[in-house]
């Protein structure tokens, strides 16, 4: 039995992380998946808020696009939870995906109409493919060893960076091919978020085999009696407090570590294309931003998943509110003018999302046991789905009454509120340690 626990854990009898070869099969797949929805999610961020303000004449609802995605990725993220504990990960996933391409066709058909009311419900449907890829990160994590969660959950999210980063970089392209169709240019990301995100749910439905959740279910029914007792214990190490209470606070304290970094960065993404509009920038310079803010959100996942794993998941969440007041700073100081300053902004702001989704997906993870793991992670993500949401459909009417800059260091003096969370969650190991000696022996 100890050596069946050992195998079901990735270890070798002396402890040593071992190569699973069903955990690189999937990981492999995930990157395939992950780069293709890459494309999807990056190119609707781009130009979402300047269609809307385009077909409504006003930028006072340039926000409500982002809102939408959220909102509808809220509610993806439970059914694609609920799917994916039923019936796997490949399910889940994969309706993720195409529903997520089913809206980019919604916005493409909206603009063609100038249907505003189609195009609103056809973002929040497209919204389904930005909760499938955040979703894809818990599946990276489902038969990985404990001391390399991190690392597993940073893989699948950097192998984004490829589509992401290509996304937004072809906005002209793509317009161009658009009008060339008679599609408004501005419709033109989508029909590549479409191509993308159905082509990411064919790569899972088709190559997703075993599938990592069910496989980690049966591997843990034969190696340990209860499964996810150890999982508990380490999270129940990490931030104090006895097993029993823990497993509730540890998920929300990893709940709202994500709640506040997606909040934060949806609100102050969304507005940077609008702020460099009106400021005389070309789309393909915002769209060169955003490149650049995605890129940062992707690309330094290897470094957030080896910090997470070296140094644990609540010193690197205090980093990433550093890192987005630091961004949020920047963001505000810069002059309007000056295009490297506000990348410099937006690739501190992806940073700092990235130190706080895998900190907090590694939190999230570690203290669930495997028989509701799924659930519980869906009903996160719809917290964290819900907070960006309120962030995209804030940061329009912030901006609208006061200006950027206040949206910005606003957004960064918010993510502070990471740091008292953190000193909260580990008040009931003091109290309890400092009640036990009191007591005695």
């Amino acid at each position: 039995m100890h050596d069946d626990t050992e195998a079901a854990l990735g270890l070798s009898s002396d402890g040593t992380a071992v190569v699973d070869p069903q955990q690189r099969r999937t990981v492999v797949v995930l990157v395939l998946a992950q780069v293709l929805s890459g494309a999807g999610l990056a190119a609707g961020i781009t130009v979402g808020a300047l269609l809307a303000a385009d077909m409504l004449a006003t930028t006072a609802y340039a926000g409500l696009p982002a809102a939408l995605f959220t909102a509808g990725s809220a509610a993806a993220a439970l059914v694609v939870g609920r799917l994916s504990q039923r019936w796997g990960r490949r399910a889940g996933l994969t309706f993720g995906y195409l529903t997520g391409a089913v809206g980019a066709a919604g916005v493409v058909l909206a603009a063609v109409a100038d249907a505003v009311v189609l195009l609103f419900v056809a973002f929040a449907v497209y919204g389904a493919g930005t909760a499938t890829n955040l979703q894809a990160r818990y599946a990276g994590a489902d038969l990985a060893s404990p001391r390399h969660r991190g690392r597993a959950v940073s893989t699948v999210l950097v192998a984004t960076t490829v589509g992401a980063v290509a996304g937004p970089n072809l906005v002209g392209v793509m317009g161009d091919l658009a009008a060339g169709w008679g599609i408004p240019p501005l419709a033109g990301p989508f029909l590549l978020g479409g191509v993308a995100y159905a082509a990411a749910g064919v790569v899972l439905w088709v190559l997703l085999r075993p599938d990592p959740l069910l496989l980690a279910r049966e591997r843990a029914a034969r190696a340990v009696p209860e499964p996810g007792a150890s999982e508990v214990a380490s999270a129940a190490e990490a931030v104090g407090g006895s097993t029993g209470r823990q497993v509730s606070r540890t998920v929300l304290l990893a709940g709202t570590i994500m709640v506040l970094t997606q909040g934060v960065m949806v609100a102050i993404m969304t507005m940077t294309p609008v702020h460099m509009e009106q400021h005389g920038h070309a789309v393909a310079t915002a769209g060169f931003v955003i490149a650049v803010h995605v890129g940062m959100m992707y690309l330094p996942s290897p470094l957030s998943g080896w910090l997470t794993d070296r140094f644990g998941p609540v010193r690197v969440a205090a980093a990433a509110a550093l890192t987005l007041l630091a961004a949020g700073l920047v963001s505000a100081l810069v002059p309007p003018s000056s295009v490297a300053g506000i990348a410099v902004g937006l690739g501190l702001l992806g940073l700092g999302w990235s130190l706080g989704l895998v900190s907090g997906t590694a939190l999230l993870t570690t203290s669930v046991p495997l028989d509701v793991r799924a659930r519980t992670q869906g009903a996160v993500d719809l917290a964290v789905a819900l907070a960006g949401a309120a962030g995209g459909l804030g940061s329009g009417f912030v901006v609208a009454g006061s200006s950027f800059a206040v949206l910005a260091l606003g957004g960064g003096l918010l993510a502070l509120l990471v740091l008292p969370v953190i000193a909260l969650s580990a008040r009931p190991r003091r109290a309890a340690t400092g009640d036990s000696s009191r007591r005695g022996p």
